[in-house]
């Protein structure tokens, strides 16, 4: 029984999932992103590995999950293969749509950046890395990974992830509620699932720690179980799904999402514009172009950080500017907004960097006259192809710059 071991570059944890895999009494193979489709179709069962794959270029997940080798993926769990994707994985399988699994793998959620509140104050954004405890929920679905545990197993696991808290509309959290598609949940040491940090370690909604597709065989989970034997029933079960063979198709589930119309971007008549870009290379902006071209797309992208200050005191602005907490300027530099390009900007829904920039500034400076601090992000796009508009229509649509259930994105001019 042989388990494909899936990386790409920037991913880790490979050993210790290989060692999970052996403990199973399964062979696990490695599996680089650029090898033969042939040698991925041969293995039973698949595990993408976590890490930082891309080095999270863009946002964590979505330039592998562009990769061409997710569509050979998404080829095996039609035909019922197991699935296992873990931290990086997990963002891997959410961005190509295979979790939740609607109709046309649709993506239709998002692993946003951890949120860590307490008593109305930000604690912490972005990498968190903890033990944890998990269980199955009340109302679990019985899948490929689950078959050796029950709701009273509490599994004492550790998780080390950036973006982790899954995100999703009412409508869909509903459906995968009833369905008992949100197999694992934070707890406590009691098995306790209570929504409040540390034992809810990034926000995630429902306390999710992991979700499943309605056929079963495909998974996408934030902690890591490979790092622990408390771990080891995940795999166990996997194998015995694997031995038995009974993989029934379903059909997917019947949330369909619906793209928002594109906005334009309206600065508030009070605010102050501050963009932002670095002076040495952007590897972002160079990875989503990389990518763009090797999806056929033949454009140019740069990209700036976009602040949106609320003051109606010029002094206060540029003490703010001064402070060094929006941008460092020995390595980037304030700029008039780019011209030439087609740009968008695009801002986290929560805006957690503005709120927590905000925090800072008035709890560590003493600039409480700030009003609101906004974070986005502006990437421009620049083409001689004829058809640039149709280009552009298609690039969004990969959600390489902005996941709609993270991001809201507007056209900014």
């Amino acid at each position: 029984m042989r388990i494909g071991i899936v990386q790409f570059p920037g991913s880790n944890c490979e050993r210790e999932t290989m060692l999970a895999v052996k403990r199973a009494d399964m062979e696990p193979v490695e599996f680089l992103w650029n090898e033969s489709h042939e040698k991925l179709r041969s293995f039973d069962g698949y595990i993408i590995v976590g890490g930082f794959s891309y080095e999270d270029r863009s946002r964590a997940g979505i330039v592998a999950a562009l990769d061409p080798v997710m569509q050979e993926i998404k080829a095996q769990a039609e035909t019922g293969k197991p699935i296992l994707g873990i931290c990086n994985g997990a963002q891997i399988l959410v961005e190509t749509g295979l979790v939740p699994g609607l109709e046309n793998n649709k993506t239709a959620m998002v692993l946003a950046e951890n949120k860590r509140v307490a008593h109305g104050k930000i604690l912490g954004t972005g990498y968190y890395n903890a033990w944890i405890n998990m269980r199955l929920s009340n109302d679990y679905q019985r899948n490929a990974f689950n078959k050796h545990l029950t709701p009273k197993d509490i599994l004492h696991v550790p998780v080390a992830h950036g973006e982790g808290r899954f995100v999703m509309s009412n409508a869909l959290l509903q459906e995968i509620q009833i369905q008992g598609l949100n197999v694992f949940q934070y707890c406590d040491v009691n098995g306790e699932v209570i929504d409040r940090f540390p034992i809810n370690p990034n926000g995630s909604l429902d306390n999710m720690a992991a979700i499943a597709n309605k056929t079963g065989n495909v998974m996408a989970m934030m902690p890591h179980p490979e790092r622990t034997t408390n771990g080891d029933a995940i795999f166990r079960s996997m194998r015995d799904y694997i031995t038995d063979g009974n993989f029934q198709s379903v059909k997917p589930l019947d949330y369909y999402p619906r793209r928002s119309t594109l906005q334009q971007y309206q600065k508030p008549i009070t605010a102050h514009e501050c963009v932002v870009e670095l002076m040495i290379t952007d590897n972002h902006a160079l990875t989503v172009q990389n990518t763009l071209h090797q999806l056929g797309y033949p454009v140019t992208v740069t990209r700036q950080t976009h602040w949106e200050i609320h003051s109606d005191s010029a002094d206060l602005i540029e003490k703010i500017k001064a402070s060094g907490v929006l941008f460092n300027d020995r390595k980037e530099i304030e700029i008039k907004t780019p011209a030439q390009t087609v740009s968008y900007l695009v801002r986290a829904k929560e805006d957690l960097h503005g709120q927590q920039k905000l925090q800072t500034l008035q709890d560590h400076f003493a600039l409480g006259d700030v009003k609101e601090i906004k974070h986005s992000i502006l990437w421009n796009f620049a083409s001689s192809a004829p058809n640039f508009s149709e280009l552009m229509e298609e690039i969004l649509r990969t959600n390489i710059i902005a996941n709609p259930y993270a991001h809201d994105c507007y056209q900014y001019i």
